[in-house]
């Protein structure tokens, strides 16, 4: 869709996954399976990014790799989670690809082991 923003196009993909919900916490929408989170957009210092839980030493390669579209976000960041920019026009296959991984770790594994 021409005027489709980040944040529905991010939940065109988080709802697309198996039992994905939506459910407002700390005034921002959260992404869960079984009510574990697995993605949270957010709006911070004037720029949109989603919040990722990420697999142990994604962070600091992810980071590492390019610092304008990746960083450590406040709260969850020294528990691994990533954040990504989605405000300057971000490669949403990549987004895509991270979203179904951070998914993967949350999710029961019967769920899981349905997700790409």
């Amino acid at each position: 869709m021409p005027n489709e923003g980040p944040i529905d196009r991010l939940r065109a993909l988080c709802m697309n996954l198996p039992e994905a919900t939506e459910q407002e916490s700390w005034g921002d929408p959260t992404f869960r399976v079984r009510g574990k989170i697995f993605a949270m957009p957010k709006r911070g210092d004037g720029r949109l990014s989603v919040w990722i839980k990420a697999p142990e030493g994604s962070q600091a390669i992810l980071v590492g790799a390019d610092p304008a579209r990746f960083f450590a976000p406040p709260y969850v960041g020294p528990k691994g989670w990533v954040g990504i920019r989605l405000d300057d026009n971000p490669d949403w296959e990549e987004v895509s690809a991270l979203l179904r991984r951070s998914y993967r770790l949350v999710a029961p594994k019967r769920l899981a082991d349905r997700v790409a």
